[in-house]
């Protein structure tokens, strides 16, 4: 007799295990693959299992189907297995050659109303897990991050097809690295409804526990009280947002989308990492201060990306011919002697990024203190003479890469390419010199990269280099920057993961203005902006860009939503008839406009 019944689906999303054991939650690359995901991040030593338990509401035969990738497909470094109470399925994922894809792993024959999964990572090196599907149909599920496959994931998970309401607010912050804290905090202490939007679990971004630098530029008392941090390395900024009765803080969820009314923002929509449910959240008011200038690009504002040519702006920094480059991502990491030998796994596929280079300069000892020297073997001991002694510094930013390539759509890639380096560079050190490193291992590795450089906006001026050399004075000043041009220059000839050459152009050492036209969209009529992809040119950039500077702008565009919901005006307005009002409130705030902080 034919069985008539439609066939029966169960969707496993990683991120929803009860226990993930020793695998970690990876959600930055959703915009990029399109899911959170488990990664067994161990060193080279597996990490213990990640076991969930589902419902079974029928009995069958299932078809599994696992959503994983083979991140070096020459060696598949990243192998795990999938067991289904007790049964482990034949194959080792991780291993088919192929990028982020479904993979057929077998049958199973289910009885019961609840069944247990189990992810066991074979190697140590990062394997990683999206999604588990059974189904009691031989219908292969949709690939990719289409709209069609989103829907399909949506439905299985029985989430609604439209966002919720996540409230409405005066100002909504995107990104919660120093910047947005520091905007999501002024804005707060007077006394605006703020949403602080962060798409990672911490805050701090680049400052945070996931990579550890210290805010430079120009600090003062606000974000030196936010990136102050405890004895574990803990920033500051969590606790006092949380003591502010009108800012609410939504960690782990990712911005996708943007709703506009002409020249307006209305909406933001974004996803928790976790449960994949989606919000809406409203504003009168937005800062964009991710780094990524995501509302923009959402809205289809106008942004700069790359060198500018010399004759553009006529800045004698710059190319003589515009470049499609960028500042490159960075992977921190530090290592430690064990009391014991210790051994690592061999690594080839890893080995073939780092080819010889021994030299693990450019550690962090713990979040805040960086650029730290490291073990090195063979000939690293005897550097060419013929290298700069600036290059030769133990520097974690000479750890880069990705310059040529786009930071929106090979994200993942970059942070894997450095992972091989590393991973290479260790070894290399201990193989070269066993008897003198035998002690030697990874204490630990990031898998979250500090980011380099994305794209700015275009505001209603573009600060330049030569603004800054000279110290231009601008009418509409409501913030002081100062450091050096901090130009990276990628193209080693032998080690893609280095940079061939950097420039630290001092200046005059002397802070410098920033006006409020560089802080606010030339397009939208409440879009500001804090962070280095505020509207400067690249080589303005370099400078513009440390995190205690973009802590100083983004106080600035805190006051001007203030003022603007008080006049019910736009930034563009403030700069014309509301300057004073608004230098004076940056003032109280703690920023500074007449001088230094």
């Amino acid at each position: 007799m034919l069985n008539h019944r439609a066939p029966a689906h169960i969707l496993v999303e990683a991120e929803e295990f009860d226990d993930f054991g020793g695998w970690t939650l990876d959600s930055q690359f959703e915009m990029e693959m399109g899911s959170p995901y488990l990664l067994a991040h161990g060193l080279g030593v597996p990490v213990a299992d990640a076991t969930t338990t589902i419902a079974v509401e029928r009995a069958g035969s299932y078809r599994v189907w696992v959503c994983a990738k083979d991140w070096v497909p020459s060696h598949h470094p990243g192998r795990f297995a999938v067991t289904i109470d007790g049964e482990r399925l034949p194959i080792e994922l991780g291993a088919n050659g192929r990028d982020w894809s479904w993979e057929n792993a077998g049958r199973i024959d289910l009885g019961g109303d609840r069944a247990t999964i189990t992810l066991t990572d074979l190697t140590g090196f990062d394997g990683r897990c999206d999604a588990i599907y059974l189904t009691t149909s031989d219908t292969e599920p949709p690939n990719g991050i289409d709209p069609d496959a989103r829907a399909w994931r949506r439905r299985l998970r029985g989430l609604p097809d439209h966002p919720f309401d996540g409230g409405s607010f005066d100002v909504v912050v995107a990104g919660g690295g120093v910047t947005g804290a520091a905007a999501a905090l002024a804005a707060g202490r007077l006394g605006l409804r703020v949403a602080l939007i962060q798409n990672r679990p911490v805050l701090g971004g680049n400052a945070s526990t996931e990579i550890g630098l210290t805010p430079r530029g120009e600090t003062g008392p606000l974000v030196k009280a936010l990136s102050a941090r405890s004895e574990d390395g803990e920033l500051a900024a969590l606790g006092l947002l949380h003591a502010e009765p009108t800012v609410s803080v939504f960690l782990e969820h990712q911005i996708f989308d943007v709703t506009r009314d002409g020249d307006r923002i209305i909406a933001l929509d974004a996803r928790d990492a976790r449960s994949g449910r989606e919000a809406r959240f409203g504003g009168a008011m937005f800062i964009d201060c991710t780094g990524t200038a995501i509302l923009g690009l959402l809205a289809g504002a106008r942004t700069m990306f790359g060198y500018e040519s010399r004759a553009e702006y006529d800045e004698p920094l710059a190319p003589e011919e515009r470049v499609a480059s960028h500042h490159g991502n960075t992977l921190f990491f530090r290592t430690r002697q064990l009391a014991r030998p210790s051994d690592f796994p061999d690594v080839p596929w890893a080995v073939a990024v780092a080819k010889d280079y021994a030299d693990l300069g450019g550690q962090l000892r713990r979040p805040g203190i960086d650029n730290v020297a490291g073990p090195i073997a063979g000939p690293a001991r005897t550097p060419d003479p013929s290298i700069r002694r600036r290059m030769l510094k133990p520097l974690t930013h000479f750890w880069e890469y990705g310059h040529d390539l786009d930071p929106y759509t090979n994200a993942e890639h970059i942070r894997d390419h450095l992972l091989r380096a590393v991973y290479g560079t260790f070894s290399n050190v201990k193989t070269l010199e066993p008897k003198t490193h035998a002690n030697l291992a990874l204490d630990w590795v990031a898998f979250v990269p500090g980011q380099g450089e994305f794209r700015r906006y275009q505001g209603a001026y573009v600060l330049t280099e030569s603004d800054i050399r000279e110290h231009r004075r601008f009418d509409d000043t409501v913030a002081w920057n100062s450091g050096a041009f901090c130009l990276h220059h990628p193209g080693h000839e032998k080690y893609d993961f280095r940079l061939r050459d950097w420039k630290w152009d001092t200046r005059d050492d002397k802070p410098f203005e920033v006006p409020f036209r560089c802080l606010y969209s030339a397009d939208l009529d409440n879009l500001m902006m804090a962070g280095k992809h505020i509207s400067v040119t690249h080589i303005a950039g370099s400078v513009t860009k440390f995190m205690g500077n973009g802590g100083q702008h983004a106080i600035a565009t805190a006051a001007a939503a203030k003022l603007c919901l008080k006049y019910n005006v736009t930034p563009g307005e403030i700069c014309d008839n509301h300057m004073e009002k608004l230098q004076r409130t940056v003032e109280k705030l703690g920023g500074s406009v007449g001088h230094p902080v």
